[in-house]
């Protein structure tokens, strides 16, 4: 048996050094000097991983354990840039050509699954055996299926409270568990997601987390969904009032608060955007599910669960109120679009008689399609008596500027059929205006159905 070479037992001693770092760290009392140990720790993984090795499983769990239990805003976000680091430079699921010699952009792609590496996720619970001698299971450990609702369910409380004050680090610490396990998800499914293979798709880590028994998958979904309206609102109060309340059990020094009140500002945010990533990627893997069951490529092994789409469109409907909310937080064209018009059609009135020459029409069940019924009169007193009218104009208005983003993009490359379209489409959406404005006179217009018109009537005016 050959022995290691001289440069691997380098890097053992490397990483044995390290780990000592951290180990000492550990035994210390929460001051300062604790505090700097951690951070050279980090500092010093940065540096081991610029030989282009992957550090090992346990020096990951060692990091994963300083951003569960760091108690400082620098050790908190440190550990945090560098859990996102490490997985940009050492993925574990990536795209490769089969043939590097000849590397073309014809060539094929195959998706290549470091199975070896460390993961913040335990996929299955036979590997829970594993990974936990990365870390402590409680704070360094790979989290399970379990433990993820638990952060949701308690980023969900935190954030429903009345008045969101900074009186610790724990609100800042699990956000940015949360937007790394997203990054973690991301990293995972995107590759998989892209061959198209259903085979591929439903190994990924979010399909195995969703199917999980240890989770209540409806429940997860509507805390998502709280969190991204809660976080909304949040947002709109603290562009006021930047500086968050101080909390009279705070033990926090005034230039600490303001500090981590500032941060928390971008965190906030961040959160909202990592809370849509997931939703979209849910709702991308809902539709690789149900393309993959109509091809009959699914088996009883894909156990079914409720669209995310459907879910949606219910809590929306329970809660009228918070579409508008709900919407303002989405900025994929593509799903905005999607949630809006299935929300209208959920509402607009269809025909109750059908003859035998309608058996055969199929109905134009598209964001255009719902424009068109509005020139109805009888069916536009139903849905604002459904909806409401501020409901009625939130789902128009962003359903056109989505509509509008998608046209824009879509048709770069077709002026003459592009502009077409999208006169047609502004078209269609004053008018789908004017005929709320004639079926409610007292209807006000609110400042977003305003832009939108502004919008449309500028297009109408340069394209026409």
């Amino acid at each position: 048996m050959e022995n290691p070479s001289s440069s691997e037992r380098s890097r053992a001693g490397i990483e044995d050094n390290m780990l000592a770092m951290f180990d000492a760290s550990e035994t210390k009392d929460a001051h300062q000097d604790a505090l700097d140990d951690r951070i050279a720790f980090i500092d010093a993984v940065r540096a081991s991983c610029e030989h282009g090795k992957p550090p090992t499983s346990k020096i990951f769990g060692a990091v994963f354990h300083m951003l569960r239990t760091g108690k400082s805003l620098e050790l908190i976000v440190g550990s945090y840039k560098l859990l996102v680091d490490l997985d940009k430079h050492f993925p574990r699921v990536y795209l490769s050509g089969t043939d590097d010699s000849r590397s073309s952009s014809y060539s094929p792609s195959k998706l290549v699954v470091v199975k070896e590496a460390w993961s913040p996720i335990i996929d299955f619970v036979d590997k829970a055996a594993a990974v936990s001698e990365a870390g402590d299971k409680q704070s360094g450990g790979s989290l399970d299926p379990s433990s993820f609702q638990v952060l949701i369910e308690g980023l969900a409380e935190v954030l429903a409270e009345t008045k969101f004050e900074a009186a610790s680090m724990e609100p800042l610490r699990n956000m940015l568990i949360f937007q790394y396990l997203v990054v973690v998800f991301e990293d995972d499914f995107l590759p998989r997601n892209a061959t198209l293979n259903w085979s591929m798709q439903r190994e990924s880590l979010l399909s195995l987390l969703l199917g999980s028994r240890k989770i209540n998958y409806k429940s997860l979904m509507k805390d998502c969904m709280a969190i991204m309206c809660q976080l909304s609102q949040l947002l709109s109060e603290l562009s006021k009032h930047p500086v968050l309340q101080e909390s009279s059990e705070s033990k926090l020094s005034k230039s600490c608060h303001t500090a981590l009140s500032l941060a928390l500002l971008g965190i906030l945010n961040d959160t909202c955007v990592s809370m849509e990533k997931l939703l979209v990627m849910i709702m991308d893997l809902d539709m690789a599910r149900k393309k993959a069951d109509i091809e009959g490529r699914t088996t009883r092994a894909d156990s079914p669960r409720t669209p995310l789409m459907d879910i949606i469109l219910d809590e929306l409907a329970y809660n009228k109120d918070s579409v508008p909310v709900f919407l303002k937080m989405v900025s994929e064209p593509k799903w905005k679009l999607e949630i809006v018009v299935q929300y209208l059609w959920k509402y607009i009135t269809k025909p109750s008689v059908r003859t035998r020459k309608s058996n055969g029409h199929t109905e134009d069940a598209t964001f255009g399609g719902a424009l068109k019924c509005f020139s109805n009169i009888t069916g536009t007193k139903s849905l604002i008596k459904k909806i409401g009218v501020d409901v009625v104009q939130f789902l128009l208005a962003h359903g056109f500027q989505a509509h509008l983003s998608i046209l824009s993009k879509g048709n770069a490359g077709d002026k003459q059929g592009g502009n077409s379209a999208l006169v047609d489409l502004c078209q269609a959406f004053i008018s789908a205006f004017d005929s709320l404005r004639s079926t409610n006179e007292h209807m006000e217009i609110l400042s977003m159905g305003k832009e939108a018109l502004f919008t449309a009537a500028t297009i109408i005016s340069v394209k026409s």
